[in-house]
C-alpha cells in the first residue's frame, strides 16, 4: 500500500513539472515578459516551512509547481493573472497569510451551515498577485480545484491540479481547438480573452499558433 502511494505521488510530481514544462516552454517563445515575471521556485526547507504554518499536507503534485516557481512578481503595466482563467500563481508568503484570514473567519463566523473554509483548502490562485478577494484553492484531501470568491462563494473547478495545468498547456499549444477563453498577447504579455477591457482588447492579439 505505501510503495502504491509513493508510486501515485511520483506520478503525479511528473505530470505537473511536464505541464508547467510546456507552459514555460510556450512563454519563453511568445510571452517573454510574462515569464519574467515568474519567482524562483521554493526550497524544500521553504515547503516545509509552508506546510508547518499551515499544518495540513500540501499534496505532491502542489510541491511540484512550487519547486518549479513560488508565484510571480507584481510589475507595473505587467499582468501577473496569466493562468488559464485570469489567475495568478500566489507566493507562499500569500498562501499563508490568505489561509490564515479565512480560517479566523471560518472560526469566527462559520459553521456546518455557513461554510468559509475548510482546514483542507490550500490557496493556490489569487485573482492578481496582491489581489486575494478572489481565487482558487486546492483541496488536499480531494486533490479536486475549487474557487472562492470575497462574497465566501465556492464553485467546482478541476479534478486536479495536473488537468487544470494540462489544459492551460493544450490551449497554448493547440488554440484553434480552445471553445472557452483563447490566448493572446499585449505586449508580449499572455493575456486570456478576448478582454473585457475596451482598452486592453484593443491592444489584444489572439495567438493562433
Amino acid at each position: 500500500m505505501k510503495d502504491d502511494i509513493l508510486s501515485a505521488q511520483a506520478i503525479e510530481e511528473r505530470q505537473v513539472a511536464d505541464a508547467w514544462l510546456r507552459i514555460t516552454t510556450w512563454l519563453r517563445c511568445h510571452a517573454p515578459a510574462t515569464l519574467e515575471l515568474l519567482r524562483p521556485g521554493a526550497t524544500e526547507d521553504e515547503i516545509t516551512a509552508l506546510q508547518q504554518a499551515l499544518g495540513v499536507r500540501i499534496p505532491a503534485g502542489l510541491k511540484s509547481l512550487w519547486r518549479q516557481c513560488a508565484g510571480v512578481r507584481t510589475v507595473p503595466g505587467q499582468g501577473s493573472n496569466f493562468l488559464l482563467g485570469g489567475w495568478a500563481l500566489m507566493s507562499p508568503d500569500s498562501v499563508t497569510y490568505v489561509y490564515r484570514e479565512k480560517m479566523v473567519s471560518q472560526e469566527r463566523d462559520g459553521d456546518d451551515e455557513f461554510l468559509f473554509w475548510r482546514p483542507a483548502w490550500i490557496p493556490v490562485c489569487s485573482f492578481y498577485a496582491a489581489d486575494y478577494t478572489h481565487g482558487l484553492y486546492l483541496d488536499a484531501e480531494t486533490g479536486k480545484i475549487g474557487g472562492w470568491s470575497r462574497f465566501y462563494e465556492h464553485r467546482p473547478g478541476f479534478e486536479s491540479l495536473t488537468d487544470y495545468l494540462e489544459e492551460m498547456a493544450d490551449a497554448l499549444e493547440a488554440p484553434s481547438l480552445v471553445t472557452g477563453e483563447k490566448p493572446g498577447l499585449v505586449n508580449d504579455v499572455l493575456v486570456w480573452g478576448p478582454p473585457s477591457d475596451p482598452g486592453l482588447e484593443a491592444l489584444w492579439t489572439p495567438f493562433t499558433g
